[in-house]
Formats: structure tokens, C-alpha cells, sequence
């Protein structure tokens, strides 16, 4: 098996999880009798454990070069956080079981994409068609989900999550191994970085500039992924319908990524960051007033935009600004920032603005997304007068 189906297998993998856990999570805990502020505590406290332990396992991938071991390890503790929540009950469980379970997933995905990006630097894979499998896994994960609702109640997606996480298991093993010849030994090769380099990365202001803007964008989906589900599911939507809606804009994703290149060519990983900001500000802002179905179809289709594009940018991004060595090291970074500090806070605040407000959360979002937009153009503005590559 190719080093690029492997990896489009254990994209698959990640994402049959996350499209398992991130619609669908809310609605467990709500049948747990969870109320909206503890979802969103839930959910928020856990991502701050990735500003210690992701950056450290990063760091240490790139010092031991064993990327396929450290998968593993991290999956096979994820899968038995998800055991560990069929016995629990109290909030107070709950969370803590979420801090545990952060410690291993949160780690996974920028691994993942700096192993991706060894083979596109190195060989000349195309990171979007690569990608784009885990697309079709999260849609086939949010219909699955919807549908397990709608027949089986609020408590099925933990079934769906813990077959989800054994996958992740499972093609973790498949992950070429760092030894041999060619592609995979050029791929996962251990790259010498020394502690100084990695803290350098910084003390760039184009890449901290990066951060704030990626990390903003991205944050402008807490309201949406905590409390999309059980929005819909107020306003009468079935399982069926919300899966579909959520796979709607996944699908819009899947067809960028599958033409990421030409679309990369074209417009270049800066000014992709602004223009997802600016898509962002937009599509919350109408979101915040419940558009019927006619309208909130093709309005999913922006997702596209406000992550696809976004990650996508963020993604080239480093790898061609950063030095090959610090690759894991700044994916780690990244994620923190994004799915971490911002994200966490984001999701503390989500829980009581959509108490407060409604649908109307959305426009806090909005908001967030013309700040990453206005620091995307920042950002593009000084990579016009600095061309060259960001060292530690």
C-alpha cells in the first residue's frame, strides 16, 4: 500500500471520530442531563491542556522521528478515555474524563499533517486529495450520526464514537513504519532540532501574525459546533435533515480540497487566510437569523471556506514558510492556538451566549471573523516586503 493511501486511510480514520464526536457529543451529554453552560465547559477546559502537552509532543516527534509510534500510543489512550465514559455520570467526571482524553487526541491531527507534508515537500503529493478522505469520513460519520438519533435516541453516538476511535486504532498500525528506503524513509527521517529553534518560531512576527489569524478564524465555529445540533433539533429539524446539513458543507469541502492546488496557485496561502475570514464574517451573520432551509443549504456550502480554505492555508503555510526540521514542531504550535487557546476560550463564552441570545451567538462569531480577516491582511501586507523563509 502507497505512503498516500496510507495516509488518506488514517485521515479517514481521524475524521470518522471527529464527525462522530463533534455534532453529536453535545447531544450525549445533553441526555446526560448536561446544560448548556457545562457543555461548553465540557468541551472548552479540556482544549488548554494542548497548550502544554501539544507543543511537548510535537516537539518530541521531531526529536525522535518515531511519528508512527507516537500515533499509536496517543489513539490507543483516546480509545480508553471513551471506555472510561461509559461508567461515568457526573459532570464532574465527565470533565475530568475530558481532560485525559485531551491529552492523547489533541496531539494527533498535527502530527498527522506534518507527516503529510514531509511526502508533499519531498515527493510531490497533493496534500488536498490526500485530505479530502477524511471529508467523505466525516460526512459518512454525521449522517450515521444523525440517523443513529433519530432511531436509537440521544445516547447512541457513544457507539459510534468508540467504533470510531478502535478505526483510528487500527489504521494508526497501517502508518508506514520509519525504517527502509525511499518515500517513507524520506518522509519520517528525524530531523535534528535543538530547543532554541523551536522556541524561535516565536519570535517571528510573520508567523505569530499567522497564528492570531488562522486561530481566529477557525475559533469563529465554537458556537456552531456546540450547539448547531441542538439548535436544529429546536426548530424541528430530524436526524436525517441536520446530518444532511452537515454533510452538505463537508461536501463543499471535499471539492475545494480535491482542487486545492489550482485554487493554492491562484490566490496563494495568505490570501486565502483573509478572504476564509471575511467568509466567515458573512456566513455567521446570517446564520444569527435562522434562514429557512432554502437559504441554510447553500449557506453550509461556506464551510468550504471558513475551515476548508482556512486549514488549507494554514497547512501551506507552514510548510512553505517553516524550516523542514521545525514542520511537527509548527503544526503543534498551530493547533494549540487554534484548537486550543482561542478555541477553548471560545467555547467557555459559547455556552452562556447561546443561553442568552439564541441563534444570535452567531453574530459574536461574526464578529471574530472580520478580526481574522483584518489580521490576514496584515499578514499579507508584510509577506509582500518579507520573502524569505521564518527560522527560529
Amino acid at each position: 500500500m502507497s505512503f498516500a493511501m496510507r495516509l488518506a486511510l488514517y485521515y479517514g480514520a481521524i475524521f470518522f471520530f471527529i464527525g462522530s464526536f463533534m455534532p453529536y457529543f453535545p447531544v450525549w451529554l445533553d441526555w446526560r442531563g448536561m446544560s448548556a453552560a457545562e457543555i461548553s465547559i465540557i468541551f472548552a477546559l479540556p482544549t488548554f491542556i494542548r497548550i502544554i502537552s501539544t507543543p511537548l509532543i510535537a516537539f518530541a516527534a521531531d526529536r525522535l522521528g518515531n511519528v508512527r509510534a507516537i500515533l499509536i500510543f496517543l489513539a490507543c489512550g483516546s480509545l480508553a478515555t471513551i471506555l472510561a465514559l461509559f461508567w461515568v455520570e457526573s459532570f464532574q467526571a465527565i470533565l475530568i474524563n475530558a481532560f485525559i482524553f485531551s491529552i492523547f487526541w489533541t496531539s494527533i491531527m498535527p502530527l498527522t499533517e506534518a507527516l503529510t507534508m514531509s511526502g508533499v515537500r519531498r515527493d510531490g503529493l497533493n496534500y488536498g486529495r490526500i485530505r479530502l478522505w477524511g471529508s467523505f469520513a466525516y460526512i459518512a460519520a454525521s449522517f450515521m450520526g444523525g440517523l443513529a438519533i433519530q432511531h436509537y435516541g440521544p445516547s447512541s453516538p457513544i457507539w459510534l464514537m468508540l467504533l470510531a476511535v478502535i478505526y483510528v486504532v487500527i489504521a494508526g498500525i497501517a502508518l508506514p513504519r520509519p525504517t527502509g528506503e525511499g518515500r517513507v524513509r524520506r518522509a519520517t527521517l528525524p530531523p535534528a532540532v535543538q530547543t532554541g529553534e523551536a522556541w524561535g518560531l516565536l519570535k517571528s512576527r510573520r508567523f505569530v501574525l499567522f497564528l492570531i489569524s488562522a486561530s481566529a478564524i477557525q475559533t469563529t465555529h465554537a458556537v456552531y459546533y456546540l450547539f448547531a445540533t441542538l439548535h436544529w433539533q429546536s426548530l424541528g429539524y430530524s436526524g436525517g435533515t441536520i446530518g444532511a446539513l452537515w454533510a452538505i458543507g463537508v461536501l463543499a469541502e471535499i471539492l475545494l480540497f480535491a482542487y486545492s492546488m489550482p485554487v493554492l496557485a491562484r490566490l496563494g496561502s495568505v490570501n486565502l487566510i483573509w478572504i476564509s475570514g471575511a467568509v466567515a464574517a458573512f456566513r455567521w451573520t446570517v446564520m444569527a437569523y435562522d434562514p429557512a432551509p432554502a437559504i441554510l443549504f447553500p449557506l453550509q456550502c461556506l464551510h468550504a471556506f471558513t475551515f476548508g480554505a482556512a486549514h488549507l492555508a494554514a497547512i501551506h503555510f507552514i510548510s512553505d514558510n517553516v524550516p523542514e526540521k521545525l514542520s511537527a514542531t509548527a503544526q503543534g504550535l498551530y493547533a494549540t492556538a487554534s484548537a486550543g487557546i482561542t478555541m477553548g476560550l471560545a467555547m467557555i463564552v459559547a455556552g452562556p451566549l447561546y443561553e442568552a441570545f439564541g441563534a444570535r451567538a452567531y453574530l459574536v462569531m461574526a464578529g471574530v471573523g472580520v478580526f481574522g480577516a483584518l489580521a490576514g491582511i496584515a499578514l499579507m501586507k508584510l509577506s509582500q516586503t518579507r520573502t524569505d523563509s521564518i527560522n527560529a
